[in-house]
């Protein structure tokens, strides 16, 4: 498969440096507020925008938001899928991604299989990732019936990690969950990375700008973010927490 143009971007970027990426879940997220927090993205200097959730970012609600994503900014905007029915096809890529730690296999191949036909008949960017959920793991860990890597067993990560990309997966991305207490630990980190060869993407946790410098400093390619400006109580603090962050890259 070849590689396309939102994937082709990431790399182009990454050659010049560290990556910032914001989630947008559809379901606490409102297309006029997606929209706003889109531009505002685009306007400090964030890469690319993620959508999607555990629960509820589907359907209509999910395509509005994508839309609205559209209209404000020109960010590419990637789909971040729970499952099959996290498919719009108002995005420029999806995340095809398996969950490699699941005791499901639903959340292994089976929602891949049910999704990738709809993510053929429209023409959406697919970009292979490997997922690896850390502990806590959070909601996603409990939606995706996943058994979390221990946050002191960095080798067990590199294993998942580096079997994803055997497998063909062009990405790794190491998840604590949208919310955990601690993002990734920058060991563990740091163990993938000098394991593989592929792009490293972490997320979940991560609050400060010093915790961005830590995890880029450990290897982590791309950094995602969404808690810290869901829960900003206005655009202004949502830009403040967004610029923090990004004083660590």
């Amino acid at each position: 498969m070849k590689i396309g143009k939102v994937e082709s971007y990431i790399h182009e970027r990454l050659e010049k440096k560290k990556l910032h990426f914001v989630l947008i879940d559809p379901d606490d997220t409102s297309p006029e507020l997606a929209g706003k927090l889109s531009k505002l993205c685009e306007e400090i200097g964030i890469d690319a925008i993620m959508v999607g959730g555990s629960t509820g970012a589907e359907g209509e609600i999910l395509d509005d938001v994508v839309k609205a994503i559209k209209e404000n900014s020109s960010l590419p905007v990637i789909l971040f899928p729970g499952s099959h029915v996290g498919v719009s096809k108002y995005a420029d890529a999806i995340f095809f991604m398996s969950l490699l730690n699941s005791r499901n296999p639903f959340f292994i191949t089976g929602a891949q299989a049910l999704g990738a036909f709809t993510v053929k008949k429209y023409g959406i960017e697919p970009i292979p990732m490997a997922y690896i959920i850390v502990e806590p793991g959070e909601t996603v860990g409990w939606v995706g019936d996943a058994k979390p890597i221990p946050r002191h067993k960095p080798k067990l990560a590199a294993a998942y990690a580096l079997a994803g990309q055997y497998l063909g997966m062009r990405l790794v991305y190491l998840e604590a969950g949208s919310g955990a207490p601690e993002p990734v630990p920058p060991e563990m980190v740091r163990t993938v990375k000098l394991t593989i060869e592929i792009p490293l993407i972490v997320g979940g946790g991560i609050k400060t700008g010093e915790q961005v410098r830590e995890l880029t400093r450990a290897g982590a390619d791309i950094i995602v973010t969404g808690t810290a400006i869901e829960s900003a109580r206005s655009l202004e603090e949502a830009r403040k927490r967004l610029e923090n962050l990004r004083k660590g890259l």
